[in-house]
């Protein structure tokens, strides 16, 4: 199962453990707020409307900061960005613990999320110019579950605080503990470098990545189905990370204990989704993979949502969930990163995956809201229905790149901008002339 990790070099096992781990801090800062938003609730007196605001404000911006730090990746270097992104969204995280107010709130968690967004991308891209050809989907797969890590330690870590500390308390502590992982993750940072490839793409390209990269001709239409398939799974994703904390305590009626329970299990079934969707993926291609995973994942969300079940029932449907759900994104990293050149990867990949997460992130708000007329588990339903649907399209338009060597995306799509003969047909992926494993 680990072949791929045994075999591989120095720098790829230290490049895979600095994306993994900033990947789960990511993700532990991120998914805290989930946690937050009951006691947040509470405490503050919001409403879930104003609630919905608040993750949604932070996913925006994460979309902002995404796109500027894969331009900057392009221009500056992976590593230099990643840990940029790691020491602004920490600074932010400390800060909201001190936030007195809905509003101050706002603003920090905002600005919080333009650190968000870079972490993503420039780590997907990094990885994939690292790692074998024949290994890419597994590697990314392993990197995506830190996400399961992070959603897990958040979990453990807000209910202990709930538990030994008072509501108005444990929510403030929550955020300022985060600044431990960060340290950890810039320790391991230390030694990382820039993958050959880039730094060969860079020296033989004078083009500066800019906002216009990701619409040159060559890539336009990879782009946009790129994002639409993000908008669709970060659209349910979000939907079901962000309100399903809740949907427990009001909906299900569960106590704080059983709701961690559940939720770990989710985290479990997330990890195993990784997992399993990163060998797929590099066994049959990232088509079929995402594929089956979508509708999966249709099927197994809207009957946890819809149909009434018990506590125990309850807990063990959130395996599947999560691992169909939450594991799908293992294909993605790989997916995107296969699609476009490496002199503007990540500006194209911070596009596309920043575009669809902002997009995805208006469900959070709209559950909200319309949870307030229809019910919170109808809304969750409903808005997953649509959301599965958009991402089932994008993967029918989109090609297959199993196997694909990142040089001869170079070759076919990393030509001039000037020269508008260019053609994407040219491009091997558009022929299907992919490279087996």
């Amino acid at each position: 199962m680990f072949e791929w990790y045994k075999t591989g070099s120095s720098q790829e096992r230290k490049t895979f453990w600095a994306c993994f781990s900033g990947w789960a801090l990511d993700t532990y800062d991120a998914q805290m707020f989930s946690f937050l938003l009951p006691t947040l609730m509470a405490v503050w007196q919001i409403s879930k409307g104003e609630a919905g605001i608040l993750g949604t404000a932070a996913l925006l911006s994460a979309a902002l900061g995404g796109w500027a730090a894969g331009i900057l990746s392009d221009r500056y270097g992976r590593v230099r960005i990643l840990i940029f992104t790691i020491c602004w969204f920490t600074l932010f995280g400390v800060l909201a613990g001190f936030t007195q107010s809905f509003e101050q709130m706002l603003v920090v968690r905002t600005l919080q999320g333009l650190g968000f967004g870079g972490e993503w991308a420039v780590g997907a891209a990094l990885m994939a110019e690292v790692i074998r050809p024949e290994h890419r989907g597994k590697a990314l797969g392993f990197v995506q579950s830190g996400f399961s890590v992070g959603w897990a330690l958040s979990a453990v870590v807000m209910t202990a605080l709930l538990a030994y500390l008072p509501p108005e308390m444990a929510w403030r502590v929550a955020f300022w503990v985060g600044i431990i992982p960060a340290t950890f993750v810039l320790f391991i940072r230390r030694n990382v470098k820039d993958a050959e490839i880039f730094k060969e793409a860079k020296a033989a390209n004078n083009e500066k990545a800019s906002l216009l990269s990701a619409f040159r001709p060559s890539v336009i239409r990879l782009t946009l189905l790129g994002a639409l398939l993000v908008t669709g799974l970060q659209a349910a994703a979000y939907t079901i990370m962000a309100w399903l904390p809740t949907l427990m305590v009001q909906v299900r009626g569960l106590k704080p204990g059983p709701v961690v329970i559940t939720m770990l299990i989710m985290c479990a079934g997330a990890f195993a989704g990784f997992v399993l969707t990163a060998y797929l993926s590099d066994r049959f291609g990232r088509r079929p993979a995402l594929l089956v995973f979508c509708l999966g994942a249709w099927i197994f969300t809207v009957v946890y949502m819809l149909v009434p079940m018990s506590p125990t029932v309850l807990m063990l449907m959130s395996f599947p969930v999560g691992a169909f759900a939450t594991g799908i994104f293992a294909v993605v990293g790989p997916f995107l990163s296969e699609l476009f050149p490496t002199h503007i990867r990540t500006t194209c990949m911070g596009f596309s995956y920043n575009l669809g997460k902002s997009l995805g992130a208006l469900s959070i708000a709209g559950v909200g809201v319309l949870s307030e007329r229809f019910g919170l588990a109808q809304a969750i339903g409903g808005f997953c229905l649509v959301a599965y649907a958009l991402a089932i399209i994008a993967v029918l338009l989109l090609p297959e790149t199993r196997g694909v060597r990142l040089e001869d995306v170079d070759a076919n799509l990393g030509h001039n901008p000037d020269d508008h003969d260019a053609r994407v047909a040219d491009h091997p992926l558009i022929n299907s002339k992919i490279q087996s494993e």
